[in-house]
């Protein structure tokens, strides 16, 4: 026993120490050139959409601009932080950089995260919550620097490296108020003390506090991913039902004992037979999933044919790759006008919404309420679009953080940046949804009631786009009955 202890500590010993070495490991500038140009090459070639947004001449220009700042030696942290807000810039969630995964691991083993959840409004921050030790600082405190850098220096850094499609924003607040420890931590710096300038009563205060472990703070929705028992719910009290998708995944939903199909017809075949006027639909969080579930989602709103994806663009390097082994599983992209359009699969499912989609037996006739926000993504988002395009649904919440055009995802290889040991997340497909490419452009699909997040709603647990579903439910009644009357 006691020689495997040893060699376990050796091994650990030896994995911390390479960890190390990996963090400040120097790159000579031209191999950092390089680096840059291989993640933009890669871009350009296999990503769909990476003019979707912004002109290839204005890329050129970033590009350029990018490269002008690299004057020396750098390590694999400094560079990932040159290259995440190019990333991000191009406005595609899922485009991804990430570091390497022993790099990653090694800061988690280690105190270097600020010790406090922050509910960020426009160049503002507020506590939600407090981990530190130092019992001082309350929720609703407004935090105004840290490090000697104020809040609005730090979100001019934060705020663009973060992916969200298009020129979104509600996307970014969210991933902040979930995730700003992680963020500070790769964007920043790593430290293991935060010194921090506070507002209290209208006094500024400073305030020193040691940082924290991941593991001593992250729970459910801070730090770490929301956890549900069952990923869709469905409850009706009185002449209003509510029905809640966390996910249109299939593996989310099946750990929870639950098949999609399955439930919603069982759902809609309830809401028919009860007579229920009123649905809210809660796709708060919902960042996507399964095509396949949320397209036949779709069809519960629908009484006749409609269109649920225009089209799917690849590029040309992608098209020409579709041969040999992967003809198995994909059909070859057709040209036109200058455009390679992807096809439907030969043994998959997942591209066939391009083609007209045919209305649920069980389609819903009531007034129906969809909550969204920053985080509703990637198929959520689709449905969200479509559905708002037809003017099927009353929108409550935030703008979504999926683009009401579409997105690029399906599929998404990584891409070694070689020498470091960063990865690139390149999706293939550039999906566009059936709806007005005018409307919109380059955001998310909008609320037709906004709400937006509050430090004040936060803290005292008010679930205000919810509250304001049910008063537009009371007063719709109201109204029926002064009609009828």
């Amino acid at each position: 026993m006691p020689k495997i202890l040893l060699s376990l500590s050796f091994i650990l010993a030896a994995h911390t120490l390479f960890a190390q070495k990996a963090l400040t490991k120097r790159y000579p500038r031209d191999i950092c050139l390089r680096v840059i140009d291989n993640a933009a090459e890669a871009l350009a070639t296999s990503q769909p959409g990476v003019y979707r947004y912004y002109s290839r001449a204005e890329f050129k220009r970033y590009l350029d601009s990018l490269k002008t700042t690299v004057n020396a030696p750098m390590t694999e942290l400094e560079l990932y932080r040159k290259l995440k807000p190019m990333v991000a810039r191009i406005g595609c969630l899922h485009t991804d950089l990430i570091t390497g995964a022993n790099y990653k691991g090694w800061l988690d083993k280690s105190p270097n995260l600020l010790p406090l959840q922050l509910c960020c409004d426009g160049n503002r921050a507020f506590v939600v919550k407090n981990y530190s030790t130092d019992k001082t600082i309350v929720p609703g405190d407004e935090l105004l620097a840290i490090n000697g850098k104020s809040i609005p220096e730090v979100l001019k850094l934060l705020l663009p490296a973060i992916p969200a499609d298009g020129y979104n924003q509600t996307m970014k607040y969210r991933a902040l108020y979930h995730m700003f420890p992680s963020w500070y931590r790769s964007v920043i710096e790593v430290t293991d003390t935060f010194s921090l300038a506070v507002k209290q009563h209208d006094r500024e205060v400073l305030i020193t506090v040691p940082a924290v472990m991941k593991k001593d703070i992250a729970q459910d929705g801070f730090l770490k991913e929301f956890s549900y028992p069952k990923q869709l719910a469905f409850e009706v009290t009185g002449n209003t039902a509510v029905l809640t998708i966390h996910s249109f995944a299939n593996s989310a939903i099946k750990r929870g004992d639950q098949q999609f199909r399955e439930f919603m017809d069982k759902t809609f075949e309830e809401l028919r037979q009860k007579g229920i006027p009123n649905l809210v639909v809660d796709l708060r969080y919902n960042t996507g999933g399964s095509d396949v579930n949320a397209a036949y989602f779709s069809g519960f709103f629908f009484d006749k044919p409609y269109r649920y994806w225009d089209r799917i663009e690849v590029t040309d390097k992608i098209a020409k790759k579709i041969k040999g082994i992967a003809g198995i599983w994909y059909r070859k992209p057709v040209l036109k006008d200058s455009v390679w359009l992807w096809q439907k699969g030969k043994t998959v499912k997942d591209f066939d919404f391009f083609e007209v989609q045919q209305p649920s037996p069980y389609a819903y006739k009531g007034k129906v309420y969809v909550l969204i926000n920053g985080f509703c993504m990637s198929s959520c988002a689709d449905v969200a679009s479509v559905l708002s395009s037809h003017k099927k649904a009353v929108f409550v919440g935030e703008e979504t953080g999926g683009g009401y055009q579409g997105n690029n995802s399906g599929l998404m290889p990584g891409v070694n940046l070689r020498p470091t040991k960063m990865v690139l997340t390149v999706p293939l497909q550039g999906y566009f949804t059936a709806v007005d490419p005018k409307i919109n452009f380059g955001r998310g699909t909008m609320p037709d009631y906004p709400v937006k997040m509050t430090i004040n709603d936060i803290i005292s647990g008010v679930d205000k786009s919810m509250e304001l579903t049910m008063e537009l439910i009371a007063g719709q009644s109201r109204q029926e009955v002064a009609i009828s009357l």
